[in-house]
């Protein structure tokens, strides 16, 4: 991976389990880093643990201002962007007839719209470049559906379809949109699942076992890198063979 050397590349939540891992491998590789999300504790804690990356506390909810986040990151990391990994997300669950326009809204606008802008001005900074990588993350309930995931699923299903057409649109620029679309990933909230339930979804995964952040990141690493020059509008499933397309 020493193509991603000094690669200026821009990763939305960066503060949680899977952001740190992907926040790690780059680090590892030497790529310049412009780590984002909402906690800056957390984020201080990143730049004091790695070499080469910058922090930037912003909310990715606020639409109005990404066009600015993206113009100030990509002048951050030296004024060319690489790479973006959409990794921001958030969950509002209810059962579909108890769920409010809110709790639908939120979800959408902050999972699709937010990642949709996101790339949008990201593609601009990387139409300069003449080429740019942009990985979204997804989920597996976007291609299976979850019990009071209405809007979790229909976000993460957006987010792949959206994906395959800025990857059709973008093709001949040398910009590649793809997604990785993570199973059941060891993290902070799998930790509070109740054992019998842990042990329902395992059940449920041919590997047996929940995924590590670090299967996560070793997918976005290859995406990153000239490895996946040409790969386009696809989506890499890493869920332990719970879900095969």
């Amino acid at each position: 991976m020493n193509d991603l050397m000094k690669k200026n590349i821009i990763v939305t939540g960066a503060t949680g389990g899977i952001g740190n891992s992907i926040i790690k491998k780059l680090s590892e590789v030497g790529a310049n880093i412009l780590a984002t999300g909402t906690k800056i504790d957390k984020l201080k804690d990143l730049k004091d643990k790695y070499e080469n990356i910058k922090i930037s506390q912003f909310d990715i909810s606020q639409s109005d201002k990404i066009e600015k986040f993206i113009e100030n990151s990509t002048n951050d990391l030296g004024g060319s962007l690489d790479c973006i990994v959409n990794n921001a997300g958030i969950t509002q669950d209810n059962l579909a007839i108890r769920m409010s326009l809110e709790e639908w809204k939120k979800v959408i606008e902050v999972n699709l719209t937010s990642t949709f802008l996101m790339s949008k001005y990201g593609i601009k900074k990387m139409l300069k470049n003449k080429s740019g990588k942009i990985i979204n993350i997804t989920s597996v309930v976007g291609h299976t559906g979850n019990l009071g995931q209405a809007n979790y699923s229909a976000s993460k299903a957006g987010i792949v379809a959206m994906s395959k057409s800025l990857a059709i649109e973008y093709a001949k620029k040398n910009i590649n949109v793809n997604c990785i679309s993570p199973g059941f990933i060891k993290s902070a909230m799998t930790d509070k699942i109740d054992e019998k339930f842990k042990e329902f979804i395992i059940s449920k995964v041919p590997s047996a076992r929940l995924g590590e952040p670090d299967d996560v990141a070793n997918g976005v690493l290859f995406l990153c890198s000239n490895l996946s020059n040409y790969i386009n509008g696809e989506t890499l499933n890493i869920n332990g063979g719970m879900y095969m397309a």
